[in-house]
């Protein structure tokens, strides 16, 4: 252990509980477009982004501090967790125009 740390890591620690504003926004995501489902994709020391996908095929996506508080976010909200980005859920997605414009342009600009 680094000299001055007062901390030590132990299997029993518990994540810290998700944030009702996560959980709310996932709901209100959910109820907005008829369900939805959700991949959790772990983006380093940022935490953890949870990309919604409605069934009208809209998406939309958060930020968790880690894993385990997407997770529980979506358990509480009432939204299905996939395990990894199946065909049907892609093919499901609608991206906006102003997405297709927004990629078009990063594209041009390289």
């Amino acid at each position: 252990m680094a000299d001055g740390s007062d901390t030590t890591l132990t299997a029993d620690q518990t994540a810290e509980q998700a944030p009702n504003g996560l959980v709310s926004g996932i709901k209100s995501f959910a109820a907005g477009h008829g369900g939805a489902k959700a991949v959790i994709e772990y983006v380093g020391k940022r935490g953890a982004r949870i990309v919604l996908v409605g069934e009208d095929g809209a998406w939309a996506d958060q930020f968790a501090d880690d894993t385990v508080v997407a997770r529980q976010a979506c358990a509480k909200a009432g939204v299905t967790v996939e395990n990894a980005w199946e065909r049907e859920l892609m093919d499901q997605m609608r991206p906006s125009n102003d997405l297709w414009r927004s990629m078009a342009r990063r594209t041009m600009a390289r």
